[in-house]
């Protein structure tokens, strides 16, 4: 444990089962590391990219620390991981993400007052116990609005979406299962994302900001660069620094955000782990999100991001896969990223992912449209997570 750089032939462990882990574990192995995979499935793809496997659910305390045990460092690849299994591998080997921003962002309303005490504009928002609460806190909030559940990664059968009073009774059926909150929906013209990498001396690199489309809550394609007033771009950067400059973390981090057309800012949530719309800097520039985060977990200095190529990150659905097949025969400029998970075992709605490159993102984004595969993409408004 006292060992603090990562060099070529010391051991990383990955902890989690999402197909994060598959493109991390590939990265780091092309740097030299040995990798240790932990997930719940012995069919887990991410296994397969292991040099050492290891199955086993969260709470298995020994299990756990036999896996820490045998590595240098430990890292995390989704924001949804259990929080008391990471402070159970603090005490064994280094989790250089730690343990604190995920209990914040985990709850939301933890999140919302950390948010409120930088000074940063959150989506109107009231604790919920109870359905008279619903009733009293629509008043001030209005319509549209979502009831959520304070804990975040119970799925959409916890939510409720609130367009009119007479929604506000469908709340029944959920309201007691726990403490919620009633949060305002914002109308946006751009869902804006910032991913930076963060080393253990604060230092930060950014990649360019782009532009997400969310579709049923899912995210479904990422555009970078994004056409922005500089002012705005100023101040996603700002306000992502001054939220950074106060988490205890190491590695990639997202901020995201909802710009209005005022070109007013709310911050939607930060996602302290590696996430699908960073998928997008695999071919837009010239280090990817999983070198820098190997990067800054490894204490290797953060290389500066550079634009290479304009670029479209579409996630491929298995109702897509036979329409790409034209696209697979004709396109020079597509490449494809496919998970490969079994269909007993599909934890993400998405197959993969293309990505589209070009000289520019408006001609990136009309050769994704021009296939009819995918029906325009445009900010939808929809109340989103």
């Amino acid at each position: 444990m006292e060992q603090e750089i990562l060099f070529p032939g010391d051991t990383l462990g990955i902890i989690g089962g999402n197909p994060n882990g598959i493109m991390l574990a590939r990265a780091a192995k092309k740097m030299g590391f040995t990798v240790v995979v932990y997930c719940s499935d012995e069919s887990n793809p991410v296994l397969a990219e292991a040099d050492v496997k290891m199955v086993g659910k969260l709470n298995e305390k020994t299990k756990l620390q036999d896996f820490a045990q045998r590595c240098d460092l430990v890292t995390y690849t989704s924001e949804n991981i259990d929080v008391e299994a990471v402070k159970f591998l603090q005490r064994f080997t280094r989790v250089p993400q730690g343990s604190d921003t995920l209990e914040i962002t985990q709850d939301r309303l933890l999140e919302r007052a950390f948010f409120e005490q930088l000074n940063i504009n959150v989506a109107p928002y009231a604790t919920i116990v109870s359905l008279d609460d619903v009733y009293q806190a629509v008043s001030s909030i209005g319509y549209p609005c979502i009831l959520k559940p304070i804990q975040k990664g119970f799925g959409k059968h916890r939510k409720q979406i609130i367009k009119k009073q007479t929604d506000i009774a469908k709340c029944a059926d959920i309201i007691d299962l726990g403490t919620y909150i009633l949060e305002s929906w914002i109308p946006y013209e751009k869902e804006l994302s910032l991913t930076l990498a963060r080393d253990k001396d604060g230092n930060l690199t950014y990649f360019p900001i782009a532009e997400d489309y969310y579709r049923e809550h899912h995210l479904h394609a990422t555009l970078t660069p994004v056409a922005l007033d500089g002012e705005v771009a100023t101040e996603v950067k700002r306000l992502t620094a001054e939220i950074v400059k106060e988490l205890d973390y190491v590695g990639v981090l997202q901020a995201e955000f909802f710009l209005t057309k005022s070109g007013a800012l709310y911050i939607k949530r930060i996602i302290p782990a590696l996430y699908a719309s960073g998928y997008v800097f695999d071919k837009a520039t010239d280090v990817s999100m999983f070198e820098q985060h190997l990067r800054a977990l490894a204490q290797i200095p953060l290389a500066k991001p550079n634009l290479v190529k304009p670029t479209e990150m579409v996630m491929i659905e298995t109702k897509d896969t036979d329409a790409l097949r034209t696209q697979w025969v004709l396109k020079d400029n597509w490449h494809y990223n496919y998970f490969r998970y079994p269909k007993s075992l599909h934890p993400v709605k998405a197959e993969g992912y293309v990505l589209v490159t070009a000289d520019s993102s408006k001609n990136a984004k009309e050769q994704v449209e021009a296939t009819g595969i995918w029906d325009k993409i445009t900010a939808e408004n929809e109340i989103v997570e």
